[in-house]
């Protein structure tokens, strides 16, 4: 009853339940033993490789109507090796168990391969930390890359081991459950009182100083590197932040403290460019605005020449995806970013 053409590991038997949803893929993704840990988007791809049988037939729509009783064979294939280079790249680990691994990313590295970033990347370093002591996730032996942060941010980031810890993490950033803060040093100070802040669209403000930017966000129709600030369409993006500590008199810069609700690309850039507080040093969204030497002084000429987005992954809590434990963790900015905040507060 198992195809030949695909090799087994282990094959799962799904009863599906009372009152099935209304296509395939769903009544699977919800019926399947929990310990399996598939994902819908897994159960798919093993529905279109002829993975999943009915009655010793192969079934390959997804889309196929179901009914309560049916009993159906998931055939998971063993975990393939990854193709990408694994590289002996020291990494700061905080946290790693049988499931999961946090690390503290350093500024400068690209979290996944692409175009232009084959080597050298977060993924080729943790393949050589994992040694092949790596289970399958989505039937390669790879890291589950549940969320990224730019090559020039830097801090904290969780990456699933095996298919349970993935599919549970991805759950949860779905879910917009785990806490992540940032800390961000921007142009001037977002201020509550500020008339400015109050005619931005989808700009709002909620106690204890808080800055609330709910915005539509794709990328930017004449630049693909860039992501844009959207009346309709898009994704919705919601980012909070609240000003930690100013600098200056009056105030040219400040440390903000911000935290996601939704995880878009650039989201934290996008959004403090967009109420008029880009981040320092952010060649893509700051454009050419400048602290002023005669009030910041020499640490103007710092700031205006900063070679990055002054931007830190600092907190970063969800609840462990296997044995429930709610986990935490933090991580201190890094040296560039504590020296251009001690130029910043003898200003």
């Amino acid at each position: 009853m198992i195809s030949p053409s695909f090799p087994a590991e282990r094959t799962i038997t799904v009863t599906i339940g009372a009152v099935p949803p209304d296509r395939l893929d769903k009544a699977l993704a919800r019926d399947v033993p929990e310990e399996a840990a598939l994902s819908r988007s897994r159960l798919a791809r093993l529905i279109a490789q002829g993975a999943v049988l009915h009655n010793g037939a192969v079934v390959t729509d997804p889309k196929a109507k179901v009914a309560e009783g049916d009993v159906f064979l998931v055939t998971v294939a063993e975990a393939e090796d990854s193709d990408t280079l694994a590289e002996d790249i020291p990494l700061t680990v905080l946290w790693e168990d049988a499931d999961l691994i946090v690390v503290d990313k350093p500024v400068g590295m690209v979290v996944h391969p692409a175009p232009g970033s084959h080597s050298g990347t977060l993924v080729n370093a943790l393949l050589h930390h994992f040694g092949g002591n790596l289970s399958g996730v989505g039937g390669e032996k790879r890291p589950g890359i549940v969320h990224r942060i730019d090559k020039d941010t830097s801090g904290l980031l969780v990456v699933a081991k095996s298919d349970r810890a993935h599919h549970g993490l991805a759950a949860q950033f779905e879910a917009h459950s785990v806490n992540r803060r940032y800390l961000a040093l921007v142009h001037g100070v977002p201020d509550a009182a500020d008339p400015r802040l109050r005619g931005i669209a989808g700009v709002s403000f909620e106690p204890g100083g808080i800055v609330r930017i709910a915005t539509q966000l794709a990328r930017h129709r004449t630049d693909r590197q860039r992501q844009a600030v959207l009346a309709e369409g898009g994704r919705h993006a919601v980012t909070r932040a609240r000003a930690v500590e100013p600098f200056g008199t009056p105030v040219a810069a400040s440390l903000l403290e911000c935290w996601l609700e939704t995880g878009r690309t650039h989201q934290i850039r996008v959004h403090m460019a967009h109420i008029g507080h880009a981040l320092l040093g952010d060649q893509t969204y700051g454009g050419r605005r400048r602290l002023a030497g005669k009030s910041m002084g020499p640490a103007a000429e710092a700031a205006n020449g900063f070679p990055r987005q002054a931007l830190h992954a600092a907190t970063l809590g969800f609840k462990h995806p296997v044995t429930g434990e709610i986990l935490e963790f933090t991580s201190s900015l890094p040296p560039d970013l504590t020296q251009l905040i001690a130029q910043l507060r003898a200003a």
